[in-house]
């Protein structure tokens, strides 16, 4: 899991002193950023107090001093939360294991009331498919079993997904955008949650298994997930285009509902089809293709 220290020393390395209008009278730098001792001396802290904070010596750091470094560092509001929750963590957070996730019944009667006009799936804290009607599972995963999110030690996990199955990655036209979206959410919910032993084995495993996961996540970024675009080459109606929306359920406030609207005419029609389809394989008692025998396990250790 990320550190205070690493995302303060990473962010410091980000803002050039030009940036924030810094005179350097062209002395040589051996930083890429800013040095400690000009940041610090921004923020209005002692060297030795900054020091302590990047090396995780520090105990404590107030919320004016962490807001100060914010302002200097020039992080947006998800990136200065972000600060804020690694500054709360233990020195030595224990990891322990989470009880399985349930979505909770009212998310679900929501889900059920969306029907299959309007796909959409229930994700859980660590990106795991909690649930999904039928014109979503067809929408973003046809080649996985329908009823997979109902058992916790086979649910699709969204990231796994996007970086350990070629099926996931052909869908998605835009496939470098989302996984960079996907990294830094991931860095975000790590934040709030470094005791998730769970989670600590989800970036553990994609960071290994994946060069293009550990290259986005040495990166940095910290960002949240609420809306955006999905271009979609969809093995069944071909190119789609629809809006992503994130809504987070207050009942259960680590889990999120993604429906998804369509850009267009004829991904429109696309979404109908799938629909269709949905009602058809239902009524014959069908549930589609599914070529993958185990969501999770993507045991051939492939490569985006």
């Amino acid at each position: 899991m990320e550190t205070l220290g690493a995302f303060l020393k990473s962010r410091r390395d980000q803002v050039t002193p030009a940036a924030i209008g810094l005179r350097t009278f062209g002395t040589a730098r051996r930083v890429p950023g800013l040095r400690r001792e000009e940041l610090a001396q921004l923020a209005g802290v002692s060297v030795g107090y900054y020091t302590r904070l990047e090396q995780g010596h520090a105990e404590t750091a107030s919320e004016q001093v962490l807001d100060a470094l914010a302002r200097v560092l020039r992080l947006d509001p998800v990136e200065t939360v972000h600060l804020h929750n690694l500054a709360r963590q233990p020195a030595r957070p224990g990891l322990s294991e989470p009880p399985p996730e349930e979505p909770h019944p009212r998310v679900l009667a929501l889900l059920r009331a969306l029907a299959d006009a309007t796909p959409a799936i229930v994700l859980g804290r660590r990106g795991d498919v909690l649930a999904w009607n039928r014109a979503g599972h067809a929408l973003v995963a046809e080649h996985l079993p329908f009823d997979a999110p109902r058992d916790p030690a086979r649910r699709p996990s969204v990231p796994r997904m996007f970086f350990l199955d070629p099926l996931t990655r052909d869908l998605h036209r835009n496939w470098d955008e989302l996984a960079r979206v996907h990294v830094a959410y991931l860095r975000l919910t790590a934040g709030r949650f470094p005791t998730d032993a769970r989670l600590a084995e989800l970036i553990g495993e994609l960071t290994m298994r994946s060069d293009t996961f550990a290259t986005m996540w040495a990166a940095g970024e910290v960002a949240d997930c609420t809306m955006g675009a999905m271009r979609l080459r969809h093995p069944t109606v071909g190119a789609v285009s629809v809006t992503y929306q994130v809504w987070l359920q207050p009942d259960s406030p680590d889990h999120r509902l993604e429906i998804y609207t369509p850009d267009d005419p004829g991904s429109a029609d696309a979404l109908r089809i799938l629909a269709h389809q949905s009602r058809a394989r239902l009524d014959t008692g069908l549930e589609g293709p599914q070529l993958s025998p185990a969501p999770l396990s993507f045991s051939e250790g492939l490569q985006p």
